[in-house]
């Protein structure tokens, strides 16, 4: 499909392609930087971390060659990269991409990610190593769940939104809660405006299509060697299976599968975890009644996609920075 050059009688503005894992996303973006001068945002959580490129399904050198990529490969895997330092980021990256005549396109499945951008920041603190080790700590100690509880008695609507044994959220809340003194609750009914950006969503009309498609994905990862790669992540000796970036789906499971030396089900975990993150990151989208959906398993979906950001790159737009509504 060829795009009329709409770009010199038209305000330009980032534009958002969101999906579950396996959607046709990546497709999708690069078909676009084929007959518009984009520049991609990843909005991917994994993607951040450097030496985790199998499970991850990065970009391959030759896509980052031929499309300028950011926020791919920023940080290390012991570290953690918030949905605020996200969020910040991208609009900085946006408004740099428009002043160089170009088209910022943010493309990604990480759900919490958009709705930082779309619903603006909370003013909360950076990590504290020193608070996280101790919270981890009692963690290990009296279990996630005991320190749930003690969540609950401090921010009950923050507790309710979080699962007994999700020990990443627990931690950061009561983190939230030794730092400041103030609640993740309150802190979020203080948010900064988020952006006002079209979203492409695309979605599967079939979930059997989209689960078929995850099978055969998590099967060549396994194929193109994720066990080396987590492996080599073991090794390194200063990540652990509590570390936020080997609870990413596929490294958790190869993980455990190393740990344990069993890998027998390591095919059917692996696939079975992909569809339970699918199936909430379309729960995310529902949320998100501003999207334009589009049917990923529908065989024109890319051309579908081209003339969905041709239209809205025709829609007059009243003068306003990247960043704001």
């Amino acid at each position: 499909m060829t795009l009329t050059p709409v770009w010199k009688n038209s305000f330009w503005r980032p534009i958002c392609i969101a999906g579950p894992t396996g959607s046709g996303k990546t497709a999708a973006a690069l078909a676009l930087a084929e007959v518009l001068p984009v520049e991609i945002i990843s909005v991917d959580s994994a993607l951040v971390y450097r030496s985790m490129d199998i499970g991850t399904a990065k970009p391959t050198a030759e896509q980052l060659r031929a499309v300028p990529h950011h926020l791919i490969d920023i940080t290390e895997p012991t570290e953690v990269y918030s949905a605020g330092q996200f969020a910040v980021a991208a609009q900085r990256l946006a408004a740099e991409i428009l002043a160089r005549g170009r088209l910022p396109l943010l493309v990604g499945g990480t759900m919490l990610y958009f709705k930082a951008l779309f619903d603006g920041l909370s003013d909360l603190p950076e990590g504290d190593a020193s608070v996280r080790a101790a919270l981890d700590a009692r963690g290990a100690a009296l279990g996630w769940p005991a320190l749930h509880a003690e969540l609950a008695l401090i921010d009950p609507a923050t507790a309710a939104r979080v699962a007994p044994a999700d020990a990443q959220r627990i931690q950061r809340a009561l983190e939230v809660w030794q730092l400041t003194g103030r609640t993740m609750t309150e802190l979020h009914q203080q948010r900064s405006a988020g952006v006002d950006w079209p979203l492409i969503s695309l979605e599967p009309r079939n979930r059997a299509w989209l689960h078929e498609r995850l099978g055969q994905r998590f099967e060549q990862m396994l194929a193109q060697g994720l066990l080396d790669e987590v492996r080599q992540l073991r090794a390194r000796g200063d990540l652990t299976a509590n570390t936020p970036s080997m609870r990413c789906v596929g490294y958790r499971q190869s993980w455990e599968a190393l740990a344990t030396d069993d890998f027998r089900s390591l095919q059917e975990l692996g696939a079975a975890a992909t569809r339970q993150l699918a199936k909430r990151q379309l729960t995310w989208l529902r949320s998100m009644p501003q999207r334009e959906v589009i049917a990923c398993d529908d065989p024109q979906a890319v051309p579908a996609v081209l003339a969905a950001v041709q239209r809205l790159l025709m829609q007059p737009q009243p003068e306003q920075p990247a960043g704001g509504r």
